[in-house]
């Protein structure tokens, strides 16, 4: 059937939207893909509702997060009329769109996680079923509620040599696991391009580390890096999720432009290698997608610190900049299926187990 996945990430840079044809299961089959980026202002307001969403003990009312959420969807509607003028479909063509929302707080600590979006909203404005709110039946379970992406990752991979490692760089990285016996494990590696973007939106004017350019001039300062990895959560076994709002830039605030973006560079590699210790087998290679494939620096970094080939997904014929979205697609699917997303070697949950909502259209 085709589906529509749709993808918010933790970099707050914009929507992912990807077409598919997918039977849930063994076959997927790119169709279309589009980026809608978001504009500074609309940036700057769900950055704050992350922040207040963070500070509040549980989901609940908050002005200024309702009417994020409400052109949020607004934002969505538009993408996915986009997406499907650029396809050629029309919205009965599609069975399903699988909505991840934003996350705007993700506290398994405390029981919940929180993805705003209006579900109900989206479906209305196509006549097409929407699966929305994938994470919260995981964490209720006693799950981390992410990474959900291995289950597509494993589609995709069915043909590479095992082990597979499959590493996702956004705001947050994560990586999927898949061993010689078929063992799937995935957890959150720590932060990515987050902190990254932060630092060069805040004191180099600029969204983001264009392919690794600044911190290309930088050295990393070792006192400062190794006072992050200090954190008692990398040494904590798997499986395991972090929020973007869980690491900060304070950090490295007083270094020069190029040293603070080559030391957050370096926690994010440093991350990923700490993460690698924590596998079953070492992985010769990890296949690298999300936008900070893009960061050659960042790349350089990973390949020095993990010892393994650091390759983008492009060169499996995958679209690296379109993963994720695709993957929600291929979930909205199994969800109509009855099929599992989370597992216990990757979120932790007690089964495996089918997650979202569905709203009808």
């Amino acid at each position: 059937m085709l589906a529509i996945g749709l993808m918010s990430g933790t970099s707050r840079d914009g929507i992912d939207a990807a077409l598919i044809e997918t039977d849930g299961e063994g076959q997927a089959h790119a169709v279309e893909f589009h980026a809608m980026a978001y504009d500074d202002g609309f940036r700057v307001r769900l950055a704050e509702a992350c922040r207040r969403a963070m500070a509040m003990e549980k989901p609940g009312f908050e002005p200024l997060l309702a009417s994020v959420e409400a052109e949020l969807t607004e934002r969505h509607v538009q993408v996915v009329a986009d997406l499907l003028g650029r396809s050629g479909h029309i919205a009965e063509d599609v069975t399903v769109i699988g909505f991840h929302g934003h996350t705007v707080a993700h506290r398994p600590d405390r029981g919940w996680t929180w993805q705003i979006g209006d579900g109900a909203g989206l479906a209305g404005a196509f006549g097409i079923a929407v699966v929305a709110d994938l994470r919260s039946a995981d964490v209720a379970a006693g799950g981390q509620g992410a990474p959900l992406m291995p289950v597509y990752h494993r589609a995709l991979a069915a043909g590479l040599d095992k082990p597979a490692a499959v590493l996702n760089l956004g705001g947050v990285a994560n990586i999927t696991f898949i061993g010689s016996d078929g063992t799937l494990i995935a957890f959150d590696t720590g932060m990515a391009s987050g902190l990254i973007d932060n630092w060069m939106q805040t004191h180099g004017d600029a969204a983001y580390d264009a392919g690794g350019a600044c911190a290309a001039r930088g050295r990393p300062d070792d006192a400062r890096l190794a006072a992050m990895m200090a954190d008692p959560w990398f040494d904590a076994p798997p499986p395991k999720s972090i929020d973007r709002e869980q690491f900060s830039i304070d950090v490295v605030r007083g270094l020069s432009l190029e040293d603070g973006a080559a030391t957050l560079t370096a926690f994010t590699a440093a991350a990923v290698a700490r993460a690698v210790d924590h596998l079953p087998q070492r992985p010769a290679a990890i296949h690298v997608a999300g936008g900070g494939r893009h960061n050659a620096t960042l790349m350089a970094m990973l390949a020095e610190r993990t010892g393994a080939a650091i390759l983008s997904v492009d060169g499996l014929g995958w679209d690296g900049d379109a993963l994720e979205a695709q993957g929600f697609a291929y979930m909205a699917v199994r969800r109509l299926k009855g099929l599992p997303i989370s597992f216990p070697g990757t979120t932790g949950a007690p089964e495996a187990m089918t997650g979202g909502v569905l709203f009808s259209a």
